[in-house]
């Protein structure tokens, strides 16, 4: 039974005692799931952090290898990839005394990404798995006119849809309304999570509060991540902080939006949440995708698919 006085998701989280926190769709996905690995970490849960990764992994020593496609990543990682943010959040967390590791997964297939799912699950013998999502594109299911990018979160949600041993997973989206300027349509994003709730699968949405220790630390780690990458800074995490901090509108914190329009907004800093399994049964094409091995085999067959059916129509009271 859930209550008004907790989300549903942090209800859920807290009957699990090791809980693997991963970025669904690489890059800095894995930020978005920091203020709530902080507040589980307060609760006394044991927590971990992965990402799948878009840095060049192949070049790493030996010893960071767990098995296939996953890597151990800490502050002392050596590494010739300039573009490394598993490794620029390992050292964030270690200068504030959290545990200094961020697991890296290859980009590749759901066939050996479950695998090295599995491999991770089992190492650290987690009991919950919480994919977290910057932005909005892993709620698309297909039929969409515009999906964002949606390679790696499929991945990453079909690897861990087929973990049935996993007692508990869960997917968590921050950062509502920043995947327009990558061609999502938002009402229709409200719709799949709609249609989620119908089906028993969603867990409600809830905000950072400014004020608060999670929401200190996170703009702490983002302006350490910017700082790192003053060339190729996270749009999203960039736009979610600026919410965040009470800015509105058109804010500019990047040269690599300087030909877009951005609207940064409260809606921004709210978490929308589901099951795996509700998100994976909504989705109309994993079954395509299952067993793919590469990333760009799914690229393929996402193409592929939407060449055979229209593309869905946004309600009109509700435009892009």
């Amino acid at each position: 039974m859930f209550s008004l006085s907790e989300p549903p998701l942090l209800t859920r989280l807290k009957t699990a005692e090791r809980i693997l926190i991963a970025g669904a769709g690489g890059g800095f996905d894995v930020y978005a799931g920091l203020p709530i690995a902080f507040a589980l970490r307060a609760a006394g849960k044991q927590v971990h952090l992965a990402n799948l990764s878009f840095s060049h992994l192949y070049g790493l020593p030996g010893d960071v290898w767990l098995a296939p496609e996953l890597a151990e990543i800490r502050p002392d990682t050596a590494s010739a990839e300039p573009y490394f943010p598993e490794r620029t959040l390992a050292r964030w967390l270690d200068l504030h005394g959290q545990p200094g590791t961020v697991w890296a997964f290859g980009s590749v297939g759901v066939q050996p990404l479950r695998a090295a799912y599995r491999a991770l699950a089992g190492h650290l013998d987690v009991d919950a798995i919480l994919l977290v999502d910057g932005g909005t594109d892993i709620l698309m299911r297909g039929d969409e006119a515009g999906l964002g990018t949606p390679e790696e979160d499929m991945a990453s949600l079909a690897a861990v849809a087929g973990m049935p041993e996993i007692p508990l997973r869960l997917v968590a989206c921050l950062g509502f309304g920043i995947d327009a300027y990558h061609g999502v349509n938002h009402s229709l994003a409200l719709e799949n999570l709609a249609a989620l709730d119908r089906a028993g699968g969603y867990l409600g949405a809830f905000s950072i509060p400014r004020d608060s220790r999670e929401g200190a630390l996170y703009l702490d780690a983002v302006a350490h991540a910017q700082a790192a990458f003053p060339e190729h800074p996270s749009i999203v995490h960039g736009s979610v902080a600026a919410a965040l901090r009470g800015q509105f509108g058109d804010v500019r914190f990047t040269e690599r939006t300087r030909y877009s329009s951005l609207f940064i907004n409260p809606l921004m800093t709210l978490y929308f949440a589901a099951t795996v399994e509700a998100l994976a049964a909504n989705h109309l094409y994993l079954d395509r995708i299952e067993q793919t091995h590469l990333m760009r085999q799914i690229g393929s067959a996402i193409e592929e698919f939407r060449d055979e059916l229209p593309a869905r129509r946004p309600p009109r009271m509700f435009p892009h």
